[in-house]
């Protein structure tokens, strides 16, 4: 698998999946998951609904796949993000299994190419390094026959420089 680092705006990727950093709800809040429900458009939301009705909420460490409305990509993962506690409530692991969750969906649906977000790292207040380390790690050490290409999408130039100094 290839590891790419670009700075910039998820809702822009052409990758055949962009994660969206989502909350439990599903339903579209701040940051990256405002930003994705307000470009992905209406039917976002209303496939986000229908998991909302079949399952519930989504659980934090959790992931699911909805089309990808007027985006660029063909689907959108949605994974919920820890909250940061100080490292008090597991959320190292949480965090990891967003990333893992997204890859077995992505690779379940036969998608190539995927964009991340930095999960966890604005309003959930996760270290930027930690969150990092651990996202960087997860994705160099899955391997995939189907999963070609990875691009972690950063915001801000602080991420970006985590991000590229991993990725030397």
């Amino acid at each position: 698998m290839k590891i790419e680092v670009y700075k910039g705006d998820i809702t822009k990727m052409e990758t055949d999946v962009i994660v969206n950093a989502a909350n439990t709800s599903l339903l579209g809040g701040g940051g990256v998951d405002g930003a994705i429900h307000k470009a992905g458009g209406s039917e976002v939301l209303d496939e986000c609904y229908k998991i909302r009705n079949r399952q519930g909420s989504c659980k934090v460490g959790e992931a699911v796949i909805t089309n990808s409305g007027k985006l660029r990509t063909k689907k959108i993962i949605h994974t919920v993000g820890p909250k940061w506690n100080n490292g008090k409530s597991n959320e190292e692991e949480k965090l990891k299994s967003c990333y893992i969750e997204s890859l077995k969906i992505a690779e379940k649906n036969e998608l190539k190419s995927i964009s991340f977000p930095n999960i966890s790292t604005g309003i959930y207040g996760f270290p930027k390094e930690k969150a990092a380390n651990i996202a960087y790690e997860t994705i160099k050490n899955w391997k995939s026959n189907i999963i070609e290409k990875v691009i972690f999408v950063c915001y801000d130039k602080e991420n970006l420089s985590y991000y590229e100094n991993l990725n030397k």
